[in-house]
């Protein structure tokens, strides 16, 4: 229970601190501006950081032991924090950076006991490097990692899709190690990536700045050190495989930039992502190549996380050595990835006669705007009981939701959407603990769910709309994300399915909001009558 919150906390609080810190970034011009080696064309706040921040410390704090490898986390990551938001705001230069990131390393090694120590086979049977050489080494692998991530932050999406497959695995990894000092963290991060990425998917409304993609990269290699470092059994050399694709990216541009003559710190066009776009790729398209790359390590570093670590580094040389040639070649020949014109035009053109005629896009829709609030209303039906806590919370929501449509009628949706979030979780929770019905009537429920996120995939590909809710690489990663929790045994059991259906509806519900603009009334009334339901089951016993 304590993973779970810990995720869902953390996302609630980005997804509320959002719009603040947009309100926040307008004072205080806190704008991303374009510029020659910026691929967006309009200013975007970079408040996402500060949003991510807070929405994972809290529920850090509430959920996970403060013990002194925690302090020196949440020490190490607020220092981040505070020299990022400056350098939003401000700017700083590279050697300010640098002082914040050697000054968050030595927390890290000195106060958190984050040592690279072991590198298992490289060295001979039982030989630990000394501490001033453990010492060195992990100061510079924190630092180059945590720079390695800031610097991958340069598409929509991009820098929180890779660290949240990052986290997923060291998370995992963690969880079957049974080091929940580790998982819990992990969990509060990954909730507050899905919260920012809800505003980050291209064209992105928010950026997370250098206080975001610092503090992701740090977490990641901190994290990842405290797994592998320890009595875990797992091959030291892991986190090499999990971030090994940013930092390949940035020893790769910074070796070019050496070779030219010029500081590897000067900016330029040249990292991996700029070259997929250069080769013909979208920018979403070059977002989910990478992530797929990002796949492949992750369930790389799984498949070989108890393997020799001659194997591990000799494999990821491989890798290296493959991806690095590619783009050389690609850049010196001019080569570009074909474009199909049988899926631009044979496959493209049918689905735009389709989308204009409109009668399908109406009876699918219909059906997802009634269906998907009456699934919700028969889901409060599920649970034997409802704790009287339940009860008094969504009461609370229900008074919440009318004030607003009393007082600030133009401020409903957003009210009801907030209020879902928090409501949805908390009943998926109840109904799969406290359920009175099984065998084929919980599958034919269960079945719904699919049925529905059926019709809103063919919502989001016939529709007429220009702006709502649109399918991007990052939904398709959170799917992927959660439908692996069905394929592995220890998360299906505990969590597996809990964790589907909120994000399951989370995704329904984004879409036909994102349709129906301001026209809520059918939502709202199906939502208000949920939480009469839960109100009267848990008061009535």
């Amino acid at each position: 229970m304590a993973i779970f919150a810990s995720l869902l906390i953390s996302l609630f609080l980005t997804v509320i601190l959002t719009p603040v810190f947009n309100r926040l970034a307008k004072r205080l011009d806190m704008y991303d501006v374009p510029g020659p080696r910026k691929v967006h064309q309009l200013p975007v706040p970079r408040v996402g950081g500060l949003a991510m921040a807070i929405g994972a410390f809290v529920s850090i704090v509430i959920w996970t032991p403060l013990d002194s490898m925690i302090r020196a986390y949440l020490m190490g990551a607020m220092i981040l924090v505070v020299f990022g938001i400056v350098d939003d705001w401000k700017g700083l230069g590279f050697k300010a950076k640098f002082i914040a990131q050697i000054i968050t390393a030595l927390t890290a090694i000195f106060y958190g006991n984050i040592r690279i120590v072991n590198l298992g086979a490289l060295l001979p049977n039982g030989v630990i490097l000394a501490d001033w050489i453990s010492a060195l080494l992990t100061l510079v692998v924190i630092v180059g990692v945590t720079n390695a991530i800031n610097l991958s932050d340069g598409l929509d999406g991009l820098a929180g899709g890779i660290c949240m497959l990052s986290f997923c695995c060291i998370g995992y990894l963690s969880y079957l190690e049974r080091d929940f000092n580790i998982v819990i963290p992990i969990a509060a991060l990954v909730g507050a990536i899905i919260g920012f990425l809800r505003f980050n998917t291209f064209p992105a409304t928010l950026f997370m700045g250098d206080t975001g993609s610092q503090l992701l990269g740090f977490s990641a290699i901190y994290f990842s050190l405290a797994l592998t470092q320890g009595q875990s059994g797992l091959s030291p050399l892991l986190p090499l495989i999990i971030l090994g694709f940013p930092v390949l990216d940035t020893l790769s541009v910074m070796g070019e930039r050496i070779a030219k003559g010029r500081s590897p710190f000067s900016a330029d066009k040249n990292h991996f992502h700029h070259r997929l776009m250069r080769m013909g790729l979208f920018h979403t398209e070059s977002v989910f190549c990478i992530y797929i790359i990002q796949v492949v390590l992750v369930l790389s570093a799984f498949a070989l996380r108890y393997n020799n670590e001659w194997m591990l580094l000799v494999s990821y040389l491989i890798f290296a050595t493959i991806v690095v040639a590619f783009f050389h070649w690609a850049d010196a020949t001019g080569w570009k990835f074909r474009r199909f014109s049988f899926i631009d035009q044979i496959v493209k053109g049918r689905l735009r006669v389709l989308r204009e005629q409109g009668l399908f896009i109406m009876i699918i829709f219909w059906t997802l705007e009634w269906g998907v609030p009456l699934l919700l209303v028969v889901t409060c039906f599920l649970p034997a009981a409802i704790p009287l806590y339940f009860s008094v919370s969504a009461a609370v929501l229900l008074v919440g939701l009318l004030l607003t449509r009393i007082f600030k009628k133009d401020w409903t949706k957003g009210a009801v959407i907030v209020s879902l979030y928090l409501f949805i979780p908390a009943l998926i929770y109840q109904s799969d603990t406290e359920a009175w019905i099984q065998g084929p009537l919980m599958r034919l429920y269960h079945l719904l769910f699919v049925i529905f996120v059926l019709f809103a995939i063919a919502t989001l590909r016939f529709t007429k709309r220009m702006k709502g809710f649109k399918l991007t690489p990052t939904d398709l990663l959170v799917l992927f994300i959660t439908s692996i929790l069905l394929i592995l045994p220890e998360l299906r059991l505990q969590y597996g399915l809990m964790v589907v259906k909120t994000i399951m509806l989370f995704f329904l519900y984004e879409i036909i909001l994102g349709e129906i603009r301001d026209k809520i009334g059918t939502v709202a009334v199906l939502t208000v009558a949920a939480y009469l339901i839960v109100v009267i089951r848990g008061l009535t016993g």
